[in-house]
């Protein structure tokens, strides 16, 4: 099968997990045939990213979340506002999918949640099947965590997962951990991993790891390590014009976002700090690293990323980038790890299951029908 990505292109997680996709199919005789990334003003695409997806990459302007000046918390009705004006800009950019598509002519495209691949399978109804996949869609499972008493935002995060699948033929769900069928017609399923990180090799030295999707909690991480200086801390961001390495205290390094260096210090850690993403967590749960998340202000999405994450026993949520409290109460789940490294490993498995099923369907099914907000 010939397989089309659309990518979010918002922080490091949707990069990596459409790598460790690409990995896997390819593994099991299937084709990337092109990739279509979702640009931010606010970051460059790494390079890792060109290097290992091994197939074209078209860039377009894609919604984005707007930040405030401090390049911190998001303010929602900024976003919204200002991605409505872009209208005509995302247009053109539905277009140049359309000319991809009809170029690659994929059997399926695989949308790693952004917007523009929702609005183009409805908008412009291609042949090929429309799959989706992110953590996100597991907030239509029962058992998902949903943060109390913020009604518009959950309603907002639900509305927004929604238009990046519609019309989807699967709905993949990554969660933490193996969940039981919920009777709806989503597919729960398990982290991406890629290689590298199964191949790795864990260690511990003496140094927290550090990752943040905005560059704005830079000011907080080296207000946190001027008050722990006996704590070694990396940290990674992808902030546009930093240099590759910055050493603005003796305990403290910022690093731009290197793939190769940031898994060998994931492996090589006492411990992950990091805003309340999936993927990195999901590393460093494999790696039997513990992990503090500090879900980013004014994102419901991973106010609700760390609430799962602590109920899966994952690791523990923070208001900030607190490395003396991560030190007091960080703690390791061999167990916990030994269960999440069976789960991922059953994804040739689930992916075989998928594909010969679509392949014996695909000029019979029907769309799958969106579950109704909860």
């Amino acid at each position: 099968m010939r397989f089309l990505f659309i990518i979010q292109g918002e922080g490091r997680g949707h990069l990596t997990q459409a790598i460790s996709f690409a990995q896997l199919i390819r593994s099991q005789g299937h084709e990337l045939v092109s990739v279509v990334v979702g640009k931010s003003k606010r970051r460059e695409l790494p390079d890792f990213f060109r290097k290992e997806i091994s197939s074209p990459i078209l860039s377009v302007d894609s919604p984005n979340f707007e930040c405030d000046a401090q390049q911190r918390k998001i303010q929602l009705g900024k976003t919204i506002w200002k991605n409505i004006l872009r209208f005509p800009v995302f247009w053109k950019s539905l277009q140049a999918i359309d000319q991809a598509v009809k170029t690659a002519q994929p059997d399926v495209i695989l949308n790693f949640y952004d917007l523009l691949g929702g609005f183009y399978n409805l908008f412009f109804q291609p042949k090929a099947r429309f799959w989706v996949i992110g953590h996100q869609y597991f907030i239509w499972h029962p058992d998902f965590h949903f943060v109390p008493n913020r009604r518009l935002e959950k309603f907002l995060f639900q509305l927004n997962t929604q238009m990046t699948a519609l019309g989807a033929d699967e709905i993949l769900a990554l969660s933490f951990l193996p969940q039981k069928k919920s009777g709806s017609n989503l597919r729960v399923v398990p982290p991406l991993l890629r290689k590298e990180v199964i191949t790795l090799n864990p260690i511990q030295r003496d140094f927290f790891l550090a990752y943040m999707v905005n560059p704005g909690y830079g000011e907080e991480v080296i207000r946190y390590a001027k008050k722990y200086p006996h704590l070694q801390i990396k940290a990674y961001w992808d902030k546009k014009d930093a240099a590759e390495v910055e050493n603005p205290l003796p305990n403290l390094s910022f690093h731009r976002v290197n793939d190769l260096t940031f898994l060998e210090d994931m492996a090589a850690c006492k411990g992950l700090v990091c805003t309340a993403g999936f993927e990195s967590v999901c590393e460093a749960m494999y790696l039997g690293k513990p992990v503090m998340m500090i879900p980013v202000a004014g994102q419901y999405e991973q106010a609700c990323n760390a609430l799962d994450a602590e109920a899966s026993g994952v690791g523990i949520a923070s208001a900030d980038f607190d490395f003396g409290k991560f030190e007091q109460v960080q703690k390791k789940d061999p167990e916990g790890s030994l269960i999440f490294k069976e789960w991922t490993a059953s994804w040739p498995k689930i992916l075989s299951e998928i594909t010969e099923v679509k392949e014996q369907m695909a000029s019979e099914t029907s769309p799958t029908q969106i579950p109704a907000f909860q």
